[in-house]
């Protein structure tokens, strides 16, 4: 599951066959605000941008909702906000709030039946009961393994139908986990992490399900686009970078667009 920072990269995402999309807290805090990834957003801003990108696309779309935007009350108020939206769900964290970035030091999190009543709320809100409830435990990180795994049991007894265990440090982890956990998991391969790179072959002979690429795109892009401009400032020209860009004619083509006739096909 590829991240999407926008409804363009959704529709990229989507064109390349993947079978869903990612919303990454921190690739719209990056990417759309200009903020860390440290909680600044309100559920209403994460609901707006997150419901542009899933009606863009007919592919599902989960969202990260960080620590639930409160207690249980606010993580079912974002179950509601985020099926209006168009998501098909969301995962929820045991961070502290405000939150840490699940690859940095220094995060803390808060008791298990607190989160767990977190998750008990967020069920029994969901109309749909397709709507996907995933756990995140951040306990790796602060308790060690052993106790990810008795969170992960905990937040499943809660309700939850998935779990994501934040920052595993080796594959040997990896496996662990997944053959104490006995249910669909998800794993995380952001870049420049704890975790070591895998492949989506290697974590799915390991047990899990749902596998997250949640700044790749953004990331490149990045990169792209600061060097493209580096270069614009340097030549004052962009026509050496005209083999490196999306045309006017991909471009409509990817929003449904045709500049002759003015017709728009929406997408999801």
């Amino acid at each position: 599951m590829p991240g999407a920072h926008n409804a363009a990269t959704a529709r990229l995402i989507e064109r390349a066959g993947f079978e869903a999309v990612y919303i990454s807290g921190a690739g719209l805090a990056n990417a759309t605000v200009g903020v860390p990834d440290i909680g600044l957003l309100s559920l209403a801003e994460v609901a707006q941008f997150a419901g542009y990108i899933a009606r863009a696309v007919r592919i599902p779309v989960l969202v990260d909702a960080d620590t639930g935007f409160g207690g249980p009350a606010s993580a079912a108020k974002a179950v509601r906000a985020f099926e209006r939206a168009g998501l098909a769900g969301m995962h929820i964290e045991d961070q502290v709030f405000p939150k840490r970035c699940g690859h940095l030091a220094g995060k803390a999190i808060v008791p298990v039946e607190e989160m767990a009543g977190k998750i008990r709320a967020a069920v029994k809100a969901r109309s749909d009961p397709d709507f996907l409830i995933v756990a995140r435990t951040d306990a790796r990180a602060v308790e060690g393994l052993e106790a990810a795994v008795v969170r992960a049991r905990a937040y499943l007894a809660a309700g939850a139908d998935a779990i994501f265990p934040e920052a595993l440090e080796t594959m040997r982890e990896f496996r662990e986990f997944a053959r104490k956990v006995r249910a669909p998991l998800m794993a995380n391969m952001t870049e420049f992490g704890r975790s070591p790179s895998l492949s989506v072959r290697q974590l799915a002979a390991a047990g899990y399900r749902m596998v997250l690429f949640p700044l790749t795109a953004f990331r490149v892009s990045m990169r792209a686009t600061e060097e493209c401009l580096r270069d614009l400032r340097r030549r004052g020209t962009q026509r050496s970078w005209l083999g490196r860009m999306q045309t006017r004619a991909e471009l409509y083509e990817l929003l449904g667009y045709d500049p002759n006739t003015g017709e728009f096909a929406s997408g999801g």
